[in-house]
């Protein structure tokens, strides 16, 4: 046992740090630094899922466009090799907001668009040999007490008012429900077929491989501290600490880790999500369980979680843990709080009695990005050739590959049905400064957490805490 958390742990979990996917696949060798100032076409920031898929079909449809990621430690470091691993069609923001933008049927065929992400980043592994343990099982929502249960239900309700169809997401019997997942209390769950599992890391290092091979420059190791729009006779530029980087176009694709660039500290907020996973587990726990067709788990909490029954018949569940350091700092390196990994691991033995006796082998965090007003976006100024992707409120294993096709529409000046999408172009105000980010987040997710409190003691409704919370928030 750990003596600070009571959690039984393995020597894999007290090693603590990287995610259990790059325990398990091991870390990609390393690639070359930028050996010193370069010209291309496109250059992108970030080496995670939206720079690795724009740089991917920047090179499969003009093969002798120059593309260049930077990435300061390697591709697939930061949230793209650290997620649930949920390839989920579900979409940061509100409907109401999207379609403010530009109609009704710009955030239906938005959703529409994610729908068919989840089947193209599949049919992408599978043709370019990707081997990422992606299976779509679909998405298993539960609720377990009165007040989830009518928010769930009126989520049903709501896709049904937007015209989307029974097929898209359904409300389960009890017996469809227990024969998925047998959850414990479990009141009611919904079912959406669009949502597929994957390996993040494998889905990473395979994109990243893929993208070389197509003759995609990336370099590691090379730390980007200010982009630098167009200017004059002067192209637009990636500044780094080994060079500097002129292009006709810089895409800006740091999503949490935006903050540290210059000029950019309020864009988004880094939020930090943790996650645990267990040893593998006996046929007789899984029995128990059920979870046969690997379907993604979420819950209808307010600090809700995520789980997955890995290829290899473990559990991974994440939560927030820790969601926001002062001054939009980030751990880097993954390090997880015990405290953080044993309130976890209660939240999984409360779905799931059968895994007292599991071990927790491995925990570690990663950061996501959130714009102020929780709705992702992507953008590309022609004037200035700056671009940028990302605020996906951690639901960006598929909306990464949206943004990487929008993102190549964009810079070939392509009018098609991903620019005309309602959050192209979208703009939000900045985050306040500090102390107001750390106040505002701290009290954020103390009345969610509060709001959660009061529904499992039986609260009918939604708690005032929770409504409290998304006037603070800006959801």
């Amino acid at each position: 046992m750990d003596g600070s958390s009571g959690v039984p742990v393995t020597e894999d979990f007290a090693n603590g740090g990287v995610s259990f996917w790059y325990r398990q696949t091991g870390f990609p060798a390393r690639r070359e630094t930028l050996p010193g100032p370069r010209d291309v076409d496109v250059a992108i920031v970030g080496g995670g899922y939206t720079g690795l898929w724009t740089a991917y079909y920047l090179k499969k449809s003009q093969p002798g466009l120059r593309v260049a990621v930077l990435e300061r430690e390697f591709a697939g470091f930061g949230a793209s090799g650290r997620n649930g691993g949920w390839l989920s069609a579900e979409f940061a923001g509100s409907r109401e907001r999207h379609a403010a933008a530009r109609g009704r049927q710009a955030m239906i065929d938005l959703q529409h668009a994610m729908f068919t992400a989840v089947d193209e980043v599949i049919e992408t592994c599978r043709a370019e040999g990707i081997h990422a343990d992606a299976h779509k099982g679909g998405l298993v929502h539960v609720a377990t007490n009165p007040a989830q249960d009518h928010r769930l239900r009126a989520e049903v309700d709501d896709l049904r008012n937007w015209g989307f169809a029974e097929e898209d997401m359904r409300m389960l019997g009890p017996r469809e429900r227990d024969d998925r997942i047998r959850v414990r209390g479990a009141l009611s769950a919904a079912y959406s077929p669009h949502c597929a599992r994957v390996q993040p890391a494998r889905l990473a290092t395979g994109l990243a491989r893929v993208a070389a091979e197509l003759g995609v420059e990336i370099f590691e190791g090379t730390t980007v501290t200010e982009i630098r729009p167009r200017g004059g006779e002067k192209k637009a530029a990636a500044v780094t600490d080994r060079g500097t980087v002129t292009a006709e176009y810089v895409i800006r694709a740091t999503e949490g880790f935006t903050a540290g660039i210059k000029g950019q500290h309020r864009q988004w907020l880094p939020m930090n999500s943790s996650m645990i996973v267990t040893e593998p587990l006996p046929d007789r726990v899984w029995k128990e369980i059920g979870w046969q067709d690997n379907e993604l788990l979420g819950d209808a909490a307010h600090a809700y979680c995520y789980a997955q029954r890995t290829a290899d018949g473990r559990i991974a569940i994440g939560g927030r843990g820790v969601p926001y350091r002062y001054g939009s700092r980030t751990d880097e390196r993954g390090a997880t709080q015990p405290q953080t990994v044993a309130a976890l691991r209660d939240v999984m033995v409360r779905l799931f009695p059968a895994t007292a006796e599991a071990r927790i082998q491995h925990a570690w965090c990663g950061v996501l990005g959130v714009p102020r007003d929780w709705c992702s976006t992507v953008h590309l100024d022609h004037a200035s050739g700056l671009g940028w992707a990302g605020g996906y409120v951690g639901s960006g294993v598929t909306t990464a590959n949206l943004a990487g096709r929008t993102l190549r529409d964009l810079v070939l000046r392509r009018d098609t049905e991903l620019t005309a999408l309602p959050w192209v172009g979208r703009r939000v105000r900045q985050w306040e400064p500090e102390p107001l980010r750390w106040v505002g987040v701290q009290a954020i997710y103390a009345l969610f957490r509060a709001a959660d409190r009061r529904e499992n003691a039986g609260r009918a409704r939604t708690s005032a805490y929770a409504r409290l919370a998304d006037l603070i928030s800006g959801r």
